[in-house]
């Protein structure tokens, strides 16, 4: 059988695996929510856009002709995988995700978990400090409700509109970033914490090695809950599923 992938991406690991898949000569179509306005170039075809919820996608694989889908969006994306999943059962397509371990706290590290965007809100709820705010410009109206601090916001796109608060500073730039880069920055700015999604992996984790490295506490947002499926953690593993239907498990 000739393979079509679908790989739902956004993330570093679904570029990674476009260009394995490339390189193995299938046919394959990257997928991008349209969150970012300027996506890095994929090596596969790419769309933009929504897929209309459960049926849209369903409906999408089936008339593309897709036989296997890969969901290397954001752990943060969760609405996107549980649709992904109820849609490949649906069609009776094979899912896996491409996925990373969520970081854990280290020696040194001085984290407050916050179950979601609304309890780091309220965790915020205290005298103004100066703040790193590492959410995404997606949410940072959420953070409306504390204008009492200064945020430092590094987005990978300007704000479609002013943050809400009177006092920050915006910083346009995609990463990876390097620990010492993020620690000048923080002192730079007079940091006094970090806002974080536990985004795992390696790109996005400088921030949370500069905190550690100057002593400085981190809300850490934890993810948000995945209906099980089969998950992979390198783009090897996903090949090899590819290559000889191996069940990784959940």
């Amino acid at each position: 059988m000739t393979r079509n992938l679908l790989i739902l991406g956004g993330t570093t690991e679904a570029t990674a695996l476009g260009g394995a898949v490339a390189k193995a000569g299938l046919r394959g179509t990257v997928s991008f929510a349209g969150r970012v306005e300027r996506p890095k170039r994929q090596p596969l075809p790419q769309r933009i856009g929504g897929f209309g919820g459960v049926e849209g996608l369903r409906d999408y694989l089936v008339s593309h002709q897709i036989t296997h889908v890969v969901d290397a969006t954001h752990p943060f994306a969760a609405q996107m995988s549980r649709n992904a999943k109820t849609a490949c059962a649906k069609a009776g397509i094979p899912l896996i995700a491409l996925t990373r371990a969520p970081w854990g706290a280290q020696t040194g590290d001085s984290w407050t978990h916050a179950p979601d965007i609304a309890g780091a809100v309220a965790a915020l709820d205290r005298p103004a400090a100066r703040i790193m705010l590492a959410v995404g410009r997606m949410h940072l109206n959420d953070f409306a409700p504390n204008p009492q601090h200064f945020y430092l916001l590094r987005l990978v796109d300007p704000p479609q509109s002013p943050p809400p608060f009177p006092d920050h500073h915006v910083l346009v730039s995609r990463g990876p970033f390097t620990a010492a880069d993020d620690r000048a920055l923080m002192e730079a700015y007079g940091i006094d914490l970090i806002v974080s999604k536990n985004a795992g992996g390696t790109g996005a984790y400088a921030k949370i090695e500069a905190a550690r490295e100057l002593g400085l506490p981190v809300i850490m947002i934890d993810r948000p809950a995945i209906p099980d499926r089969a998950e992979a953690y390198s783009v090897d593993e996903v090949m090899a599923w590819l290559g000889h239907g191996a069940d990784l498990g959940v």
